[in-house]
This record gives C-alpha cells, structure tokens and sequence, in this order.
C-alpha cells in the first residue's frame, strides 16, 4: 500500500511538471513574440518611415504587443506557477490535469486568434486592453473560468484547514477578475460616457486585480521557502489584501482626470488611489523585511534578484501611480510618454520580473534541471539595464513632452524635443529583447534541454 501510495504521488509530481513546462514553454514563445513587436513599435516613434505595410502599422502592432504580453505572456505563466503552488501548499494534486490542459489551449487560441484579428484590422476600437473582438474575449474568459474551477477545487482539497497566504491572493485575484471581465464584457453602459467609465473600470483592475494578486500570492510562497525562513508578518498580508480590495476597484477613472466624467467620480478615484498607499507599502514592507539580513542569499540565489527587483517594481511603480493621480500632476504627465513607462515599470519592473523569480525558483525543482548562474545572470543584467534605460527615457521624454503642450508652443516642437528619449527608448527595448531571447534559451535547458546539475537546485523546503 504505501509503495503504491509513493508510486501514485510520483505520477501525480510527474503530470504537474509537465503541465508546469508546457505553460511555461507557451508563455515564453508568446513574450518573444509580443516583445519583438514591441521592438517594431518602439522603432517606429525614432523612425516613423521604419515598415510603413499596414499589417506593420502602429494602430495594429501596438495593441498587440499589449495584448499578447497580458493574456499570453503573464496570464499564461502566471496561471501555471499558480497551479504548481496551490498543489505545493495544499499538500495534494491539482483537481483536473486535463482542465490544465484545457485551460492552457483555450488561453492559446484566443491569442493567436487575437493576434491574427487585429492585424488584419478587426478590433474592437479603443478600448485599451480589450481591443480583441467580443468572441475571442470569450475565449479568454473561459479560459480564466476554468483556471478558477480548477484552482478553488484544488485548494477545497487542501489537507489543512487553514487556506495558505499564497492562495488567498491567487483565488482573490481569479475570482475578482471574473467579475471584472463580465463586467466589462456586458453591452449595457458601452457606448460615450458611459463607455469611458466601464473601460476604465476594465484596463486598471486588469493590473491590479488580475496580475497584482497572482504576482504577490506567488511572492507569498518563493520567498519564505527560498530564504527558509517565515514571512515577515502574517497580519501586514492580510491587511494588504483586504485593502487592496476594497481600494483597488474604483481608481480606474483616474486615468481619465479632465474628462468628462463626473467630477466627483474622478476626486474619489485620487482619494483612493492615495488609500492605495496601505496595501502597497505593508505588502512591500513585508517582503523586504523577510529579506532583511539575507542580502548575501539574495546575491547568490538565481531566484531572489529577480523577486527583490519585482518588489521594488512593485513598491515605485504603484507608490508613481498614486501621485501620478494628483491632478497637479496629471496636468503634465496625462496623455504623455510618461504614462507609457509607467505601465512598463508596473508590468514590466513588478510583473515580468515576479514571474522571472517564480519560473527560476520553482521549475529547477520540478524538472531537476537548472541553467548556469552565468546565463540567469546576463538574462538579469540585459533586463535591469534595458527596463532602467527604457523607463528613464520615457519618464524624461514624457514630462518634457507634457510641459512643451503646456507652454502653448506648437505640437511639432514636443516631437522634436523628445525625439532623442525615442531614441533611447528603443535601446532600451533592445537590451530588454535581447535578455528575452538569453530567457528563452534557459527555458529550454530548465525543460529538458539541459543536463541534471544538482548543486544549480536551489532548496526549497514543499512543506507548506
């Protein structure tokens, strides 16, 4: 009995890794592929006669790059370490493979099908985020639906009574955004104003009730079990995530200050965007105060430097969005390139390099394979170094661009004022695709390409 019990949870770890590999092998296929039409866009703004054939035009290539790294990339990746930890934490196996499965090609269909939708001119206007049209979104929510079935039964199978910090955040993030997408999703209040309300409303809590609650639930699981020790404070997780809820939701119109949506609508949306401020710093403070006294482990580990960095991302691009909020403030900055390295110092600083730690964390464990700390290195380096120059050009180049709109001088000089933070842009995006490709290779020695080399295996006590 007991050697068939062993035989039985080895099978079990066995279909696991598998499903584990196969989205993280989407995943990356779809951040190689999204980032490289990043690259087409970020070339276009230095030298706009750069591919002028339509299908290469920014109108097409620009919602989907967004779209391809949201719902391809991170979603992918995120849902997949998500079902690793639930199974990790829960001390049992994922509820349905095969709704894995399921869940993984539903999630690639409707990005190629996206994909090809919008560069070939169907769309579904300008609506930021949910430019694919209504049947390939329902793709993508069918696709979330599944992953919630799967995760919730899996966690109501879970040998302990209490429900581990991680999958707090993982459900809480799942749940919220099927009522996010319905939401946004439903015809009623989707034309003029009240359009404007539901799409800001949908493109905010895309970030932070979808991908916030997964980056944080997995940073809730690598960081303890990788600095063998607890986090921090259990009480500062719990007040994160109950605020975040209650303050999240409502600050999607302040991307839209000086419109015409109501005034009050838009005052209460920076009232709670600076409410903000709770979740975001005791959820920070947390990490960081677990890695206090361990920066020598995070220097040596694969893993951590990435999860310290998505901190930080974490803890400034959330900390920016609150005072960018500021209508002081967004007098400069509205409509600018700031705003644009602001969404990439969010989802690229926080969300992509949180993703980065997981992947490096968890799938050497799976696998048994591991790539040099050379190659996890250079990907770490060309990444910090690429997103540094990136946000640093758009940051400048956006505020120079806001105060030359402000002085009342022609729109011509904003372009040519900023056009050398273009230029600086599309290096840095460079060196951020190039780190992608030195990724991908890493990927491929972590999901079987490579030889097994024990000592490469960070521990990580399984132990919940």
């Amino acid at each position: 009995m007991a050697a068939e019990t062993v035989s039985q949870h080895d099978e079990d770890d066995s279909e696991l890794t598998r499903l584990l590999g196969a989205y993280i092998a989407c995943a990356t296929g779809w951040l190689v592929l999204s980032t490289a039409v990043g690259i087409i866009v970020a070339f276009k703004f230095a030298y706009p006669e750069f591919l002028t054939n339509p299908y290469f035009s920014f109108g097409r290539l620009r919602p989907i790059h967004t779209n391809d790294t949201f719902y391809a990339w991170a979603s992918v990746a995120l849902v997949g370490l998500v079902f690793y930890v639930a199974c990790k934490t829960c001390a049992t196996r994922l509820y349905s493979i095969k709704l894995g499965w399921i869940t993984l090609a539903l999630f690639n269909i409707a990005a190629v099908l996206g994909t090809i939708a919008l560069d070939i001119g169907f769309n579904n206007g300008d609506q930021e985020y949910r430019e694919w049209i209504w049947w390939i979104e329902a793709l993508l929510l069918i696709a979330i639906l599944t992953a919630a079935y799967n995760l919730i039964m899996t966690v109501a199978r879970r040998k302990d009574d209490d429900i581990y910090l991680s999958n707090w955040y993982t459900m809480g993030g799942i749940i919220w955004t099927l009522i996010l997408s319905i939401v946004a999703f439903i015809p009623l209040y989707q034309y003029g104003l009240g359009q404007v309300a539901v799409q800001g409303f949908f493109m905010h809590n895309a970030v932070g009730m979808w991908f916030t609650p997964l980056t944080l639930g997995l940073f809730y699981y690598v960081l303890p079990k990788l600095l063998n020790r607890p986090i921090y404070s259990y009480a500062l997780g719990v007040l994160a995530f109950w605020t975040n809820l209650v303050f999240y939701p409502i600050i999607g119109a302040h991307h839209f200050i000086f419109s015409p949506l109501p005034w009050w609508l838009q005052t209460l949306a920076i009232v709670f965007s600076v409410a903000m401020l709770v979740p975001v710093w005791a959820g920070s403070a947390n990490f960081l105060l677990t890695m206090r006294g361990r920066w020598e482990q995070v220097r040596r580990s694969y893993a951590l430097p990435f999860v310290f960095v998505g901190v930080l991302g974490y803890l400034l691009g959330s900390t920016q969005g609150t005072f960018e909020a500021f209508r002081s403030l967004q007098a400069v900055w509205h409509l600018t390139n700031f705003t644009v390295g602001h969404s990439h110092l969010t989802m690229y600083t926080f969300i992509t390099f949180g993703i980065w730690g997981g992947i490096y964390a968890l799938v050497p464990r799976a696998t048994g394979r591991a790539p040099s700390l050379m190659l996890t290195g250079l990907h770490f380096w060309l990444a910090t170094v690429g997103m540094t120059i990136y946000i640093l050009a758009l940051s400048i180049g956006g505020t120079i661009q806001g105060l030359v709109w402000m002085s009342g001088a022609p729109f011509i000089d904003s372009v040519t004022a900023i056009a050398p933070d273009w230029l600086w842009r599309s290096i840095g995006g460079s060196l951020m695709f190039i780190s992608h490709l030195v990724f991908a290779w890493n990927v491929w020695i972590m999901l079987g390409g490579g030889e097994r080399v024990a000592s490469r295996i960070e521990p990580i006590k399984e132990a919940a």
